[in-house]
């Protein structure tokens, strides 16, 4: 990895999160040299890049009705396109498919429930974690679309959070909503913030679980994996969160939610586990050859769309 140049371009609030200062310094340690990109200013300058780990979420979204970030993002592609060597940790495509529910849910399994769970249409921002639980038809009339409706699966109060680098990942448990009866009631629509619902140390009557409720057993790791590996493949990234619950009937895993290169909160070897896949990522391309410098496989690490899996 010696002379290794990565380039990464977050937002400041997922620079912080991340302590990307301190992953600049432990990179350092290992003979890779980490800059942070100001979009701002001309990038060739600021170049070469081997590796540009990058969250441009922001950016996208703002670039449809923003000419500054439109411009931006422009930038950043012609950079991109014009450096076929540099690989981009994760492809664009592929973020901004996971930006729209409607894309990214379109391929979840559909499950049979009466109850429905409402989510605005843009996967980012704050006001994604705004949702709902609808209880009957007749409460449809309440919601305010561009929107999503996804099935209510009864989960025990239960989210998997799982963090995926490269060909790791690692599982952390967090607090859900509990369960409901199934089939239509005339219960009125709650309306809650799922990022305060989910958090470690979230205190919620929407989490308060019956103590007779029998404790589900956590995924196997076999399952996490096979997911994993499935959704790698699909998706065509390598740095993403996958929200995953357990049906309290079926015992099957559902995928709820794809995060676009998460925080990475309470996941251990975090910088180890990113340094090593970029690492990879530079490996293989090296040992390609000049002839598949630039490749839509290389330079995407994985490849393809997908958003739910269940019955693993």
């Amino acid at each position: 990895m010696s002379s290794r140049r990565v380039g990464f371009c977050l937002s400041d609030k997922k620079r912080r999160r991340m302590n990307m200062d301190a992953f600049a310094d432990f990179c350092a340690g290992h003979g890779v040299e980490v800059v942070e990109i100001d979009l701002t200013q001309p990038l060739v300058p600021q170049g070469p890049f081997d590796v540009i780990v990058q969250k441009l979420s922001d950016v996208i979204v703002e670039a449809e009705h923003d000419s500054q970030s439109q411009q931006l993002l422009v930038n950043f592609q012609s950079y991109v396109s014009a450096h076929p060597s540099t690989v981009l940790l994760d492809p664009l495509p592929a973020m901004t498919q996971l930006l729209d529910r409607f894309a990214s849910y379109r391929i979840m399994s559909k499950l049979h429930n009466s109850i429905r769970v409402c989510k605005t249409r843009v996967a980012h921002g704050s006001l994604s974690h705004e949702m709902s639980l609808i209880f009957s038809e007749g409460s449809l009339a309440g919601i305010h679309p561009p929107c999503v409706l996804q099935s209510f699966v009864n989960h025990g109060a239960v989210l998997h959070k799982v963090f995926v680098v490269g060909d790791r990942h690692f599982c952390v448990e967090r607090p859900s909503i509990k369960n409901f009866p199934s089939g239509p009631c005339e219960r009125k629509t709650i309306f809650f913030n799922s990022h305060q619902v989910s958090k470690p140390e979230s205190s919620s009557d929407l989490t308060a679980l019956d103590e007779q409720m029998p404790c589900l057993h956590p995924p196997s790791s076999e399952a996490l994996a096979a997911l994993v590996r499935e959704l790698r493949v699909q998706l065509g990234m390598a740095l993403f969160g996958v929200d995953v619950i357990i049906n309290i009937h079926t015992h099957t895993l559902t995928v709820i939610d794809i995060n676009i290169f998460p925080g990475y909160e309470g996941v251990p070897q975090f910088f180890s586990s990113l340094l090593s896949h970029i690492k990879s990522v530079l490996d293989k391309q090296a040992s390609a050859g000049a002839q598949a410098t630039g490749s839509p496989e290389l330079r995407q690490t994985t490849g393809g769309p997908s958003a739910a899996t269940t019955g693993l």
